[in-house]
């Protein structure tokens, strides 16, 4: 499981993240993670932290790959919901969403606040 982070760092984490690979490779379902981790790194996020990045941004099939060569387990799913919980600032709710859903496929979910250098449209 990756190093305690808060919400309000998870947040900020996922959003400049999030801005830096949109900048660098375009608007994409899933990044691969090594461009996640080039990003997080040259943010100077902790390594540990990096883990939170990965369920956002990259697939799930990278997601556990990454933690299998690493002999780690971290659920793909758990992880989403709780980061999902901290963009729109609640937890609940997000059993029936398909966490498997690219982060620009969630519907109903309104990003534009935490995402706010990212157009949405189509």
């Amino acid at each position: 499981m990756p190093e305690p982070i808060k919400p309000s760092e998870r947040k900020e984490l996922v959003s400049r993240v999030g801005e830096k690979l949109v900048r660098d490779h375009g608007k994409k379902q899933y990044y691969d993670p090594t461009e996640v981790r080039k990003a997080a790194l040259e943010l100077g996020y902790k390594i540990d932290w990096h883990c939170w990045a990965y369920c956002m941004f990259s697939s799930p099939s990278d997601f556990l790959r990454i933690h299998q060569a690493m002999g780690e387990v971290c659920d793909y799913a758990q992880m989403k919901a709780e980061v999902l919980g901290d963009l729109v600032g609640d937890s609940t709710g997000f059993s029936a969403l398909d966490i498997d859903l690219s982060w620009l496929e969630w519907p109903d979910i309104d990003l534009s606040s935490i995402f706010d250098w990212f157009d949405f449209s189509p």
